[in-house]
């Protein structure tokens, strides 16, 4: 018969769960960070898309700027000078 030595009992150890302790303190939730370039990056995106589905011309604007033509006192030295001023505004 083969007794225990020193009060060791290599079964107890193996049957007796332990808890397991965490090093680190559990947070509240979860976080991120973004970088400001991330946040750029992501603008133009968005921004490209939004061009992407404007159409170039818009008709409503065309339309308006055709019935005042039609008209022969909106052509006037006023109206003609401000496209001057602008289209010169777009050049230079």
């Amino acid at each position: 018969m083969i007794e225990r030595l020193g009060g060791i009992d290599p079964l107890n150890n193996v049957q007796t769960p332990q808890r397991v302790r965490s090093s680190k303190p559990v947070s509240a939730g979860d976080s991120i960070s973004v970088s400001a370039e991330a946040i750029a990056k992501a603008e133009r995106y968005y921004l490209d898309q939004v061009a992407a589905e404007t159409p170039d011309v818009r008709t409503a604007l065309v339309e308006e700027v055709r019935e005042k033509i039609k008209n022969p006192s909106y052509l006037n030295q006023a109206v003609f000078d401000n496209v001057a001023d602008k289209l010169l505004d777009m050049w230079l």
